[in-house]
């Protein structure tokens, strides 16, 4: 096996192995993040779940937990000015915990971001399959609109990130009108019980029963990190990077938690949660029927497909840049860490995650697994599981590295935010494993076998660290040293510190 080498940004763009340079703008950068969350699927999906764990706390809780990632943001973009690579955590995890530490978090990482992009294909299965009924009387499978659409969403992330980046856009935009619209029908309306501030009550928000549905409303943020994973394809450096992780944080903290409250609105604060446990799936939908005229309630039908379909894609291309990073460093095989010579794509990494999301596909076919309650809960349980876990890692890591190598970067940046972040993290990661069951919707054997997957790709980590320090320590030694990082990010002037 050939031995990696560190290279700087200049050799990148020299290589065929590079990543496309100034792809993304800042508004690109946002919506290409943002698309990952699926908004519309989010509200309608899973936020009826928070309603029938949480109650009528549901709106101050997405505050609470956007301050949380605010904090987080903080360490990670000041990181990201001195570590700038597509395979985000894991650098920043090689770099403040250790190279066995990072290899690791990378494997996770492959592991949680295909989990989350594989187990959206059961949602857009049952969607599509809702749409196509409705709208022409086809009966189809669900993995066969899974099937055609991970061919489309395999096409899309060849042709390059430009191209993802404007389909991305505007699915997002549509999704975020057709959100807004209903909102203000409901404020308008003003509920059958009118505004109520139990909402965001702190004695509410804070109770210390509300645990489970912290543990729920997190996951709501899973994505808001892809921004920092195309660091490397983004005009601006990190600069660009820093605005667009803010921006979507505030957004995703601000925005659901004004669909929440006008959910609450919409039912009564006392009312949301029995509503919430007598028809989840139904809750957020019949208000596009109660609220606005017949007809939009069919489109936002249509929506909530293109949703499922933006966060594939969304997720393809954040999974495939992270094993285009480890195949660039030999983690994993070094063809994963080729690009296309015209759009600079990974692509090997592309087709084998379509190959494996096609292997995954057939499997649920064959045992009739249900693509709601065994592909999409299973999938994006153990995904979860998996980003929490980066999470609280990066955070710590962020507060050894920095503190050790860049202390006058601030002692809020450097210390204070990303440890309080850690803190805060560590204590939801508990929360999701103490409650896994509301994630997965699983029995015991199927709970054990995902903690099982996601164990195994620590370890799988761990061991590929410990195999290239005894055979190949050259390669070892430059784990985690590809950086793209320039003067230009150092030396930032918005943050008000110096060069170097």
């Amino acid at each position: 096996m050939p031995e990696a080498t560190a290279a700087s940004p200049k050799e990148h763009q020299k290589t065929e192995s590079g990543l496309a340079r100034n792809a993304l703008n800042l508004p690109e950068l946002v919506f290409t993040a943002m698309a990952a969350l699926a908004p519309l699927t989010l509200v309608a999906a899973v936020m009826p779940l928070h309603f029938f764990v949480g109650g009528a706390a549901v709106p101050g809780g997405y505050l609470v937990a956007a301050v949380v990632m605010g904090l987080f943001a903080v360490g990670l973009t000041t990181t990201m000015r001195y570590v700038r690579n597509t395979g985000a955590f894991y650098a920043i995890i090689t770099r403040g915990l250790g190279k066995e530490a990072g290899s690791a978090a990378a494997l996770l990482a492959v592991m949680a971001y295909n989990a989350l992009q594989i187990s959206t294909y059961g949602a857009l299965g049952l969607y599509a399959g809702d749409v196509a009924n409705r709208l022409f009387g086809v009966h189809a499978p669900w993995w066969l609109y899974a099937a055609v659409a991970l061919a489309v969403v395999g096409v899309l992330g060849y042709r390059g990130i430009t191209a993802s980046a404007k389909v991305l856009s505007i699915v997002l935009a549509l999704e975020m009108v057709a959100l807004t619209v209903l909102a203000v029908a409901i404020f308008i309306d003003g509920g059958p019980s009118g505004f109520s501030s139990e909402p965001f009550s702190p004695s509410a928000v804070l109770d210390p029963g509300n645990g489970a549905m912290y543990g729920l409303i997190f996951g709501a943020f899973m994505g808001f990190e892809s921004t920092v994973i195309y660091s490397e394809e983004t005009s601006g450096g990190a600069r660009t990077v820093r605005r667009a992780t803010y921006v979507v944080v505030a957004v995703i903290g601000l925005f659901y938690a004004v669909m929440a409250f006008a959910v609450v609105t919409a039912y009564g604060a006392d009312d949301i949660a029995g509503a919430a446990g007598d028809s989840p799936a139904d809750l957020v939908l019949t208000l596009f029927d109660r609220y606005s005229v017949s007809w939009f309630g069919e489109v936002v039908t249509l929506l909530l497909l293109l949703s499922a379909f933006a966060a594939l894609l969304a997720l393809h291309n954040a999974s495939n840049r992270y094993t285009y990073a480890l195949g660039r460093e030999l983690l994993v095989p070094p063809v994963f860490g080729r690009t296309h010579p015209a759009t600079k794509s990974p692509w090997v990494a592309g087709v084998a995650q379509c190959g494996l999301a096609a292997v995954v596909l057939a499997v649920c076919a064959v045992l009739d697994v249900d693509p709601y309650l065994g592909l999409l809960l299973w999938g994006s349980a153990l995904g979860f599981l998996g980003m929490i876990a980066l999470w609280s890692m990066c955070a710590l890591a962020i507060v050894a590295h920095m503190r050790r190598h860049h202390p006058g970067a601030g002692l809020w940046r450097t210390l204070v935010a990303p440890l309080l972040s850690a803190l805060a993290l560590a204590g939801i990661f508990v929360l999701v494993v103490v409650h896994f069951d509301l994630f997965s919707g699983g029995t015991p054997v199927v709970n054990t076998v995902l903690f099982v997957v996601a164990a195994s790709s620590v370890v799988g980590g761990l061991a590929r660290a410990l195999y290239l320090r005894a055979r190949a320590p050259r390669v070892y030694e430059r784990l985690g040293t590809t950086n793209a990082a320039s003067d230009d990010d150092t030396g930032d002037a918005d943050t008000g510190t110096p060069k170097g």
